[in-house]
C-alpha cells in the first residue's frame, strides 16, 4: 500500500508535514479539527504537495527529515525547487566483495573431465 508525505499550508503561514494513505481524507480530518493538535490551532488552508512512498516505514523516515526543514525549504520542496531525495540522507551502498581465491587450491575440472580454463589459469 502506498503512503504519502504531505505538506499543508496553515493560516499562520506555517507548513505542516504529515503522512497518510489518503491525503484528501486526511486533509478533511485536519479541517474538521480531528487531525493533529498542530492544525487545530493553526487551521490548514491547502495541501501544498504530497510525495508517494512505497510503505509506511519509508514515509515515516521521509517525514522525519522533512519536519526538520524550515518553512522556506518546505515551500521550495512543494514548488519542485528541491526533490524529496535531496532532503533525505544518502543511502550508503556497500561495495560487493570479491571472493578470495586460494592460490594453493587444486584446479577444478569440468563435468566432462577436461580442466576448467579459469581454474587452469590459477
Amino acid at each position: 500500500m502506498a503512503w504519502f508525505v504531505y505538506l499543508l499550508e496553515c493560516s499562520d503561514g506555517s507548513v505542516y508535514t504529515g503522512i497518510a494513505t489518503d491525503v484528501a481524507a486526511r486533509f478533511e480530518k485536519h479541517l474538521s479539527g480531528a487531525g493533529a493538535r498542530y492544525t487545530r490551532s493553526r487551521k490548514p488552508v491547502r495541501v501544498l504537495a504530497s510525495f508517494e512512498l512505497a510503505d509506511r516505514s519509508s514515509a515515516s523516515s521521509a517525514e522525519y527529515w522533512v519536519k526538520r526543514l524550515p518553512a522556506s525549504e518546505k515551500r521550495a520542496l512543494a514548488a519542485g525547487l528541491r526533490t524529496l531525495e535531496s532532503v533525505l540522507p544518502p543511502v550508503l551502498i556497500e561495495p560487493e566483495v570479491e571472493p578470495e581465491i586460494d592460490p594453493d587450491a587444486e584446479p577444478h575440472s569440468a563435468s566432462d573431465g577436461t580442466p576448467n580454463a579459469e581454474a587452469a589459469t590459477l
